[in-house]
């Protein structure tokens, strides 16, 4: 009994963990979520934001931008063109059976599965119960262009940096607040 307890308590903390969002850190800490770059010139980057299946895409998405701020802001430039950006989602499903008292009893769909012994359409049964959970886990990329100077007004996919923190960072998981 006491053993039951024990691995019921440790599986339940194990799905606590799991239940929140990826924070903004890089993608090294978190098991591969979280912020990636890679320099592709002097002034250009290709910044990746991988979240868990409890990040939202907006999540996903206002922290790429963030991080493109920051790295602009780091590397001594004002302002970034984002190039290119897009945002994927990775949808994947998983089955987990539970055992039922007396079993589970059906006819017809999806009775068949549990029809014996032939696996046709009438009645059936089954020792458990099964539920099937969908996890969809956002990834997002933008290539950015950092510049110095201001910031072109007619440029919709231009942003100035430190406006970027100061709006995106309370947004952030865990963000700097003051830069």
């Amino acid at each position: 009994m006491i053993r039951k307890l024990a691995l019921l308590a440790i599986g339940a903390l194990a799905l606590a963990a799991c239940a929140t969002s990826t924070p903004y850190q890089p993608a090294s800490q978190g098991r591969g979520y979280g912020f990636s770059e890679q320099q592709i010139e002097s002034n250009r980057y290709r910044i990746t934001f991988r979240g868990n299946s409890s990040t939202t895409r907006e999540m996903v998405e206002n922290s790429l931008l963030y991080r493109a701020a920051e790295l602009t802001v780091q590397n001594g430039f004002d302002y970034f063109i984002v190039q290119e950006r897009n945002t994927e989602a990775n949808k994947s499903y998983s089955t987990t059976a539970e055992p039922a008292f007396f079993g589970h009893y059906g006819f017809g769909y999806p009775g068949y599965y549990y029809a014996f012994p032939y696996y046709a359409y009438g009645w059936g049964w089954a020792p458990y119960n099964s539920y099937t959970r969908e996890f969809t886990r956002y990834s997002a990329v933008a290539y950015i262009v950092m510049m110095k100077g201001d910031k072109p007004q007619d440029n919709p996919q231009a942003f100035d940096a430190r406006s970027v923190m100061k709006n995106l960072g309370p947004l952030v998981l865990g963000a700097p607040q003051s830069r």
